[in-house]
């Protein structure tokens, strides 16, 4: 078998617009489009350096799977060929989901839309709780790993500590733990099985690129670059509305979650909840069970639904003032989606060189597994939150809902024996919400 011919930057540009319309399944089913594509079809990245990106990507908060597309596009294209691969991995889904929340907001009495929603949301308390047996199955290894687990969740349901004080508590743990113990915080791996595609354009024996060589001088650059684009966006919406604003503590707020969202978009949704719903108020607690619910029919990745809380939040708000309620929530969430995705594009520009140059060496998973851990407690909380507001749509003082309630269960038998396939699930509940809505 020949190594295939070389792939040309329209060629890849191609592919990676293909893949934002047609990434979803979360994380997992990402991955797995991007290793069948491009592992085993196209063979333009090998087995092996596929997996060495993937498990960099995994060490790092934001989205994985994102970075992961911004890595081989950057490997295969220098920069620019990065960026594009990131950018279309999102710009897909920021589109799709301003048109749904206009629709969510301007349309969301209607009783088709409503009764829509109603079959949908629990259908979202059964994946996030899924998610946290999903995560606990991997992290939570032994008893050290179960106790920060139930530390985090009691931090949380109890205390409402704020999750960057989990997150920063449980690092320390983590590494404080592995000088003692080290081998109760190895990071698990679960990607030792290496199989033959033949020959790819990027093999394992293909020496590193001249722009993946690491140096100083080019992370220097990199990172001063990803700083200047930060302070000049910061600067600019400070300038115009003052610190204050909604769009100025959006867009500090949301980079704060980018550099959190440790374990995925399931482990930053308390932090998010906390502060866009409790502390500004920029939506309801329903309204963001809505939008995560939005975010799960959506390509891209989920954490993409801070696109949906900007937009809320800016219509809400009204930041360009009550005559222009969609640009201004418009504006919102694309400026919301800057900030979050920033750091991701940052981190793999600036950190990648040093990964070619390491070979899989990364070293400190420690505190990343004590995170992952804790990651856990906290998504079993949201759980909690979201059945609380599902069941109860009046509070525990108002009656309960026990058909929210036997399509919660449903679809949690249909994930957990069934292995029921996310969008599937959605349609199905979506629609016996529909029918009962309309039928009662």
């Amino acid at each position: 078998m020949n190594r295939p011919d070389p792939v040309s930057f329209a060629e890849a540009l191609r592919f990676w617009l293909k893949l934002g319309f047609i990434s979803f399944g979360g994380p997992a089913g990402q991955i797995a489009i991007m290793h069948t594509e491009l592992v085993e079809r196209r063979r333009w990245i090998s087995e092996n350096r596929f997996l060495h990106a993937l498990n960099y990507c995994m060490l790092l908060p934001g989205p994985e799977a994102q970075q992961l597309a911004t890595y081989i596009g950057w490997l295969m294209h220098r920069s620019w060929g990065g960026i594009v691969a990131g950018a279309l991995f999102v710009l897909p889904s920021l589109f799709i989901l301003i048109a749904l929340s206009w629709i969510y907001l301007a349309f969301g009495d209607v009783p088709v839309v409503a009764g829509l929603f109603y079959g949908i949301k629990p259908a979202v308390t059964a994946l996030v709780l899924h998610a946290a047996h999903r995560i606990g199955m991997r992290a939570l290894k032994n008893g050290w790993m179960w106790a920060i687990a139930a530390a985090s969740f009691v931090a949380i349901f109890a205390f409402d500590t704020p999750f960057p004080a989990i997150v920063a508590a449980a690092g320390l743990i983590g590494w404080l733990g592995s000088r003692r113990w080290p081998q109760v915080f190895t990071l698990g791996g679960g990607h030792s099985a290496v199989k033959g595609y033949g020959p790819a354009l990027i093999d394992d024996d293909t020496p590193t690129p001249s722009h993946a060589v690491f140096s100083y001088g080019r992370l220097a650059r990199v990172l001063a670059v990803g700083l200047a684009l930060w302070l000049l966006a910061m600067g600019a919406l400070v300038a115009w509305q003052g610190w204050s604003a909604t769009l100025s503590q959006m867009g500090w707020f949301f980079t704060k979650a980018a550099l959190l969202t440790f374990g995925g978009a399931y482990a930053v949704l308390p932090y998010v909840y906390q502060g866009a719903v409790e502390t500004f108020q920029w939506l309801s607690g329903p309204q963001m069970i809505d939008g995560l619910a939005l975010g799960e029919t959506t390509p891209g990745p989920l954490i993409m639904v801070v696109a949906f809380v900007g937009y809320v939040g800016g219509w809400n708000q009204a930041v360009l003032g009550p005559d222009a309620l969609f640009l201004g929530a418009a504006l919102a969430a694309t400026a919301v989606t800057f900030f979050t995705f920033l750091p991701s594009f940052v981190f793999i520009l600036a950190g990648g060189p040093l990964v070619e140059s390491t070979h899989g060496k990364l070293g400190f998973t420690a505190p990343l597994s004590a995170i992952t851990a804790a990651v856990v407690g906290v998504i079993l909380n949201l759980a909690l939150f979201f059945a609380y507001h599902v069941w109860w749509p009046q509070g525990f003082q108002g009656a309960f809902d026990a058909v929210s309630a036997a399509i919660t269960v449903a679809a949690a038998v249909a994930l957990f024996r069934f292995k029921v396939g996310v969008l599937p699930l959605l349609g199905a509940c979506a629609a016996v919400g529909l029918a009962f809505t309309l039928l009662r």
